[in-house]
Formats: structure tokens, sequence, C-alpha cells
């Protein structure tokens, strides 16, 4: 199935990045376009909470980065990054909702001071820490690292997780001193390197790097 589409963002974000993975990995055709996340009427036109990522349709704009990969699975469903068994399917999307709910979510309230340069309240850090603690002790319950995050076939729910748990790794490091990853979820380190030597992981991971230079170049103006 041939549809033009144009993945919109930019590839410092997880999400853009677990959306770009899926779309590589199924060797779909599509182009990049880069957008920042905005509150002009222009953006807000496209994507409603002027966020990132969305896609670029003959039939218009999708957002938020779960719709996008149903999307993407339903016009190209082969090779197939769900199960085929709708129970099996259900659980891969259970993975994506733990690590993307309970995981990302709340890690995501430490990147200003972890990533960015701000500063996060005492208060904040004190929250977020039992939060990702029940988060990524949940997520150990259902990932089975077998060799991927949810048995013997890559799917979705990898490009999901392996996008994430590093920067909560690195999150935790910065605010706490501690790799909450590394301690609750010890398979984490060897599936991340396995996932990670993938040629599409590494396109992935070099584009993020490149991309993450331009954005500090274009900071420092």
């Amino acid at each position: 199935m041939t549809i033009p589409i144009s993945l919109c963002g930019f590839a410092v974000s997880n999400y853009y990045n677990k959306v770009k993975l899926s779309l590589l990995e199924k060797a779909v055709p599509f182009t990049e376009s880069t957008v920042y996340p905005s509150q002009s009427e222009e953006m807000l036109s496209e994507s409603p909470m002027g966020k990132v990522p969305f896609l670029r349709t003959p039939k218009g704009v999708l957002s938020e980065s779960q719709v996008l990969t149903e999307f993407i699975e339903d016009c190209w469903p082969e090779p197939p990054l769900y199960p085929r068994d709708l129970y099996a399917r259900a659980r891969c999307r259970e993975l994506i909702e733990h690590v993307e709910l309970h995981v990302e979510l709340p890690a995501r309230r430490l990147y200003k001071e972890a990533f960015f340069g701000g500063t996060v309240s005492e208060e904040t850090k004190a929250e977020v820490a039992p939060l990702l603690e029940k988060g990524l002790r949940s997520f150990g319950r259902l990932a089975r690292f077998a060799p991927f995050i949810g048995g013997d076939a890559f799917t979705h729910a990898d490009c999901a997780a392996w996008v994430h748990l590093p920067l909560v790794s690195q999150a935790s490091r910065k605010i706490y001193g501690r790799d909450f990853v590394e301690e609750l979820l010890p398979q984490a380190k060897a599936y991340l390197k396995l996932i990670g030597e993938r040629p599409h992981a590494q396109k992935v991971n070099e584009d993020r790097k490149a991309a993450i230079e331009a954005f500090m170049a274009k900071a420092k103006k």
C-alpha cells in the first residue's frame, strides 16, 4: 500500500522516534518534516495540542503517537509489528500503555532539570520517585525480555520501550543519583543493547544524536 506520508516533529523527541522506528521496521515510505512544539495557530491547525509527533497523510493530519502506531499497522500490516492473536495483540498494547503511562509520564516531570538546564522542585522529585518505582515494577511484571519485551518477536512495544527506558534511566541517575531502570529491571540493559544493534534502531539513534546537537546549537543562539 503506497500512501505518501510525512512524519512531523524532531528527532530529539522519544515519541517521534517511537513512530519513526515503527515506520522503518515496516519499510514504509515516508518523509520527515522538522517541526517543534508550538501554540501557534498554524501548528494547532495540525496538532490540536501543539505537540509532536503528528503525521500528514493524503486524507488529513493525525496526532498522538499511539494513534499513529495503530494507523501504520492498519495501513501496512506486513511485516506485522503486532501479534496475530487478538489476546497477544492486546498484551502488546498493554505493555505500551504501561511504559508510557506509568513509567515515562512520571519521569517526564524530571526532564526539565535532567536534560534542559532547568530546575525541578524538591516536592516534585519526592512525588515522582515512588511513582517511578511503582511503574517500573508493574512494567517488570508484564515484560518478558524473551528476548524482546513481549516475547520472541519484535513488536511496536519494543519501539516504545527502546525509546522511553533510556530516558527514564538517565533522568533518574541525574536527579536521584540512582538508575531506577537498572535497579528494578535488571534485564533491561541487555535488552536495550539487543534492540540498539538493529540497523533501524541505529539509524534512529544516529539521527537523534544529530538532532540533539542541532537543537543545542539553536538554543545557544
